[in-house]
């Protein structure tokens, strides 16, 4: 397993972070029980399996939702 974490664009509501949260739990690969969505500071930390999916994949799922993603590490 490898740990993302996102820096998003401004979440401007808490039905942002449940778009996210909903969004990205349903890619295979992604530790659901992991996923947290920080609504003041717009950061998405997450652990999925790299075998499974890349971390480009989970970027471009939040892109479909409507979010920019401005910055991605993973370890």
């Amino acid at each position: 397993m490898k740990k993302l974490n996102m820096q998003l664009e401004t979440l401007t509501c808490p039905s942002c972070l449940e778009k996210i949260e909903k969004g990205v739990k349903s890619l295979e690969g992604v530790d659901k029980y992991s996923v947290k969505v920080l609504f003041n500071s717009a950061k998405v930390k997450l652990n999925f399996d790299e075998n499974t999916l890349d971390s480009k994949e989970i970027e471009n799922k939040i892109s479909s939702l409507g979010y920019e993603v401005l910055d991605t590490k993973v370890s």
